[in-house]
């Protein structure tokens, strides 16, 4: 048994189907109803009424009596000539009986019987007994032949698919919000068009001139109110007409066709208001417009699922193909059978001697109709077959397998709707056959710019100025920042904020900068990841004049806007991304493409180059900054910077150098070298980079050198020397007569000595010897060093410090983790600096000081555990600053810190 809950989507099913079928397969499906009532009922009356009735057409047979001798029982065998025995009562009167008329047989009731059977068997022919269930077995095939494409499993998903996206977009109140938008501008063209072919007229007056308007405004009330496609079934109006496709969902939308009603029929004394914005017609609510977004994504794969194979239309022919050549088959054998249905029969039983008569004429009870049914069921057929032939020459003749909006395109604005193939196609196809108005609606969401005029609504809506505004943030610089992830587009109010100074997008698909930038006055710096930002014409000049910072993220150089080449008041280009190792920065970079960049002063580059790119040459004049970081990428030619003769910083990391480049010889206005994280092994060509006078800051961190040369005094300019994370055992004296040394990073090495020449630096404030192997520091480092803020001498195995810490008046970090002091010197209580966090040490060994030492460096910290921030503190790298806040001795914080 099946429930009714069961049986409700079988027939849901079936109602949705028939929008697929043309009026010819309705037509066949008649047809076919109708060959099964007519096989039917040939069967039934077959199988309650079929016999034969027969009787003898021969003379009687005579027993032969002579070799048996007369009979003692009294039988008689009678000829048809004999007296007939009269059975008339004596009391009746002779004249009132009639004579006998006819032939007599002499059969018996069950004679009969017995003839009848056999010669239905034997003279009846086959067609006349099993015509009607083969007919029967016929129609049931014509049955299941007729919706076989509707049914077989690897269509019948696409189709329930394709039906279920059709009925969404019929209920979609953005479906009929486009149309109504879309037939409005072509109304509002036609009028146009229809003011461009009339003949120049003195200006008449007002009540003259408003027919024209009228006139011209009847098309879009038709085609905008009046039009059973722009109207929903809503809660309001009731007396809407339904959908052309079926459905049992329901329309959330908060918008009713009065609404739409109102904005479309306008009293003829207000022409004016036909022009007004789309915007102003509909307003879709969040989620409206969250399902027409979500409906789009379905319809854009349903038609890349569709278009990619077309067994549909395969399925579709091979069916129509089929029953074609079924009819044929069964024409051809029917009509010949046509002869073979007859009234009467002659029959020949070989039972003589049971009946005496040899031959028997019979007639058969249902062939004046069985052959009338066979008429009609050969006319039926006869229909079904043309209407297939039909069918055939339409598939041939058609190309069915591609589908163009032709007359949409003609009939209203969306002529951007592309062209569909294969299955998709096919289905369209059907689908004009029943209503082409199912078509157009189903086109609103192939339209790329309806989908764009979605998305604009939708970051009107969620995306206005007011929350622009509220997420927009002021960094430490007092610069206005503002970010946006994972939009479609860029938001309309965005254009809203004067004084917005930096912008970053990200993963934006599709940004474009309008004319509308003109009103970001303040906008001075732009970040675009992984987002290929668009510009109009009249948006470029404003960018080319306030934009000065611009940060690009990619993968590919080729995602490179070519309007980033034209931005003349750029003073800051970041590249990050991969790029061509060919000798340029990207394909689109050709050479003397970077001249227009003529005021561009830093450029930092993230990728994977094998060579500095020669374009960079046309930016020499002006470039003072040059970063590259090269991601593990060896760089193998640097000849590129020998032009670059006013840089004044130069940073490559990452770039597997082994060697100090020879290029550098011809920088004589270097400022700052940064070559950490690279393979340098030794450091022979520093004697090559005395010419470099003004080199004040050397980098050369995370690498591998082994020695540090003696010819390292020769760059007496240097004010910062960074050898962090190298594999020097010893320091040389020379380094120590670099008189104008304020900062020395000597960290992560294998040094197990400072050598006492380091008194020497009277301007040195920052000395890191962390993570090194140093057992005690010079006797006077502390006396002469007297600039000294910063000392890191963690991770070492220092088991005292020298006297005279004192004297350090203006050491403000001291980091004595992980070492082997048993105590500290009480001479700490002396120094100022390091009060508020400034002292860095176990919590066990900082009770080895006395309690008012104690309570003199911590005694800044109040009790209820806030604290002040003190003085303002040098920044190191080595040596990070900790608030009081955020110091304290206990052990536990200290892996924290």
């Amino acid at each position: 048994m099946f429930s009714l809950s069961e049986l409700a989507p079988l027939n849901h099913h079936q109602s949705r189907s028939k929008l697929l079928k043309p009026w010819w397969e309705v037509f066949m499906d008649y047809l076919v109803v109708l060959m099964l009532m007519a096989s039917v009922l040939a069967c039934t009356e077959q199988l309650s009424r079929d016999r034969v009735v027969c009787i003898p057409s021969d003379t009687l047979v005579t027993v032969n009596t002579s070799e048996h001798g007369p009979s003692t029982g009294g039988d008689v065998a009678l000829t048809p000539s004999s007296k007939p025995i009269d059975h008339t009562p004596p009391n009746m009167s002779p004249n009132l009986h009639s004579t006998s008329r006819g032939r007599r047989t002499h059969l018996v009731y069950q004679q009969y019987v017995y003839i009848s059977q056999v010669c239905y068997h034997e003279a009846l022919p086959l067609c006349s007994r099993f015509f009607p269930y083969l007919a029967l077995l016929q129609s049931l095939v014509l049955v299941a032949s007729g919706s076989f494409w509707l049914h077989f499993p690897h269509t019948s998903a696409r189709i329930e698919h394709f039906l279920a996206i059709l009925a969404k977009c019929c209920e979609s109140p953005w479906t009929s919000q486009a149309l109504s938008r879309a037939a409005r501008q072509e109304n509002i063209q036609e009028k146009e068009v229809v003011e461009e072919r009339r003949p120049p007229q003195p200006p008449p007056s007002s009540s003259s001139s408003s027919p024209p308007v009228t006139r011209a405004r009847l098309p879009s009330i038709d085609s905008s109110a009046d039009s059973p496609l722009l109207k929903r079934s809503d809660s309001a109006s009731s007396a809407a007409p339904p959908s052309p496709c079926p459905s049992t969902l329901s329309c959330n939308s908060t918008t009713s066709s009065v609404s739409l009603g109102s904005q479309v029929h306008f009293p003829s004394s207000k022409p004016s208001l036909m022009v007004d914005s789309p915007r102003q017609v509909i307003s879709l609510d969040k989620s409206d417009g969250e399902q027409a977004r979500a409906l789009f994504e379905r319809v854009r794969k349903f038609r890349s699922h569709c278009e990619s194979s077309d067994v549909i239309y395969k399925v579709y022919l091979a069916q129509t193909i089929f029953k074609l050549l079924m009819v044929t088959l069964i024409v051809s054998y029917t009509i010949p059978l046509l002869s073979s249905f007859s009234f009467t029969h002659m029959c020949h039983p070989e039972e003589r001697a049971l009946v005496g008569y040899a031959t028997f004429e019979c007639i058969h009870v249902l062939s004046s109709l069985i052959r009338k049914l066979l008429v009609a069921y050969l006319t039926l057929l006869g229909l079904y077959g043309l209407l297939n032939f039909y069918t055939l020459s339409w598939i041939l003749h058609s190309s069915l397998r591609q589908y163009s909006f032709h007359s949409l395109k003609d009939w209203c604005s969306l002529r951007d709707v592309p062209d569909l193939r294969n299955d998709l196609a096919f289905l369209l196809h059907m689908l004009d056959q029943y209503d082409p108005l199912l078509a157009r609606r189903l086109s609103v969401f192939l339209s790329p710019v309806s989908e764009s005029r979605l998305l604009e609504e939708n970051l009107e809506r969620r995306w206005g100025e007011e929350k622009l505004r509220a997420i927009t943030s002021v960094d430490a610089e007092g610069c206005s920042r503002l970010q946006l992830v994972a939009l479609p587009r860029l938001p309309p109010a965005l254009f809203t904020l004067s004084q917005l100074q930096v912008l970053k997008l990200e993963l934006i698909t599709d940004a474009r900068f309008t004319a509308q930038v003109a009103n970001m006055t303040s906008l001075k710096e732009l970040h675009l990841y992984h987002c290929t930002a668009a510009v109009d014409p009249s948006a470029l000049g404003v960018l080319q004049e306030r934009l000065e910072v611009l940060h690009l993220t990619f993968s590919q150089a080729s995602e490179i806007p070519s309007w980033v080449l034209s931005l003349r008041s750029l003073h800051e280009l970041h590249l990050s991304g991969r790029l061509s190792s060919d000798g340029g920065v990207g394909r689109s970079w050709s050479l003397g493409s970077l001249r227009q960049l003529r005021h561009l002063r830093m450029l930092v580059i993230r990728g994977m180059l094998q060579r500095i790119p020669g374009e960079l040459c046309e930016v020499a004049g002006s470039l003072v900054r040059l970063e590259i970081y090269n991601e593990g990428t060896r760089l193998l030619v640097l000849t590129g910077l020998k032009r670059m003769v006013y840089l004044t910083e130069l940073l490559l990391q990452d770039c597997q150098l082994e060697r100090l480049p020879s290029a550098l010889l011809a920088l004589t206005n270097l400022r700052t070298l940064d070559l950490q994280h690279n393979n340098l092994r030794t450091l022979e060509e520093l004697l090559s980079l005395a010419h470099l006078r003004r080199l004040s800051c050397l980098r050369l961190a995370f690498n591998r050198v082994l020695v540090l040369p003696a010819s390292v005094g020769v760059l007496r300019g240097l004010e910062l020397l960074d050898l962090s994370s190298n594999q020097l055992q010893s320091l040389p004296p020379a380094l120590f007569t670099l008189r104008r040394l304020r900062r020395l990073l000597l960290a992560g090495n294998l040094l197990e000595e400072l050598p006492a020449e380091v008194k020497s630096l009277q301007l040195l404030t920052e000395l890191d010897l962390s993570g090194n192997r140093v057992e005690s520091l010079p006797p006077g480092l502390f006396n002469s060093c007297l600039e000294l803020r910063v000392l890191n001498v963690a991770h070492n195995s220092l088991s005292s410090l020298p006297r005279g810490i004192a004297a350090s008046s203006q050491l403000c970090r001291l980091d004595l983790r992980s070492n082997s002091l048993e105590e500290l010197p009480a001479e700490l209580g002396l120094c100022s600096g390091l009060r508020g966090g400034g002292l860095l040490v176990e919590h066990w060994l900082f009770l080895s000081l006395p309690p008012h030492v104690r309570d003199f460096l911590s005694g800044s910290c109040p009790p209820s555990g806030t604290y002040s921030e003190g003085l303002s503190r040098p920044e190191s790298d080595s040596f990070p600053y900790f608030s009081p806040t955020q110091w304290s001795f206990s052990s536990a914080l200290e892996s924290q810190i």
